[in-house]
């Protein structure tokens, strides 16, 4: 599986990097307004805009099936891991009873390698679709902040960040 983080040498991980990675790729996909035509991000914010808005489309199709490889290699095997151990038992599944009287069926499930291939397949799509909608965004002049105010807006005080 891939590195979820990337930690520059001798530096202290942050709580997250998510702010500073958006900001960084946005400040990047800007500069590259004024790079060349061999810049493919510059081609996306130059060209015809069809070519920005199907990528989006086009990965957001991608970051789905992958989603769906993910939950069926998940399903499959906890499926295959819940028979084999029903099987195991006899024929019948048990659960200890959890705090709030719900049961406990803790399966010990070793998910194939498979899995964790899909998972780094969703990341993967995950990232090309963030990365083309801030294309989208830099085309039609939306900053970073105009577009996490809109989000923000969405939730309630309480859900909000501060500072």
């Amino acid at each position: 599986m891939s590195r979820k983080t990337f930690i520059p040498t001798g530096e202290t991980p942050p709580a997250s990097q998510i702010g500073a990675t958006l900001e960084a790729l946005a400040a990047t996909i800007a500069a590259r307004r004024g790079a060349g035509e061999e810049s493919y991000t510059h081609r996306l914010l130059a060209g015809a805009p069809d070519a920005a808005l199907k990528k989006v489309m086009e990965e957001s199709g991608e970051v789905a099936l992958a989603a769906k490889d993910v939950e069926g290699w998940a399903t499959s095997s906890l499926a295959a891991a819940v028979a084999l151990e029903a099987t195991e038992a006899g024929g019948t599944t048990t659960g200890a009873e959890t705090a709030d009287g719900g049961a406990d069926f803790s399966l010990s499930v070793q998910l194939p390698p498979e899995y964790g291939e899909a998972v780094d397949h969703l990341r993967y799509e995950a990232a090309d679709v963030v990365y083309h909608l801030l294309v989208v965004l830099e085309r039609y002049g939306i900053t970073l902040d105009e577009f996490a105010a809109e989000l923000n807006n969405r939730m309630t005080e309480g859900e909000r960040p501060h500072g």
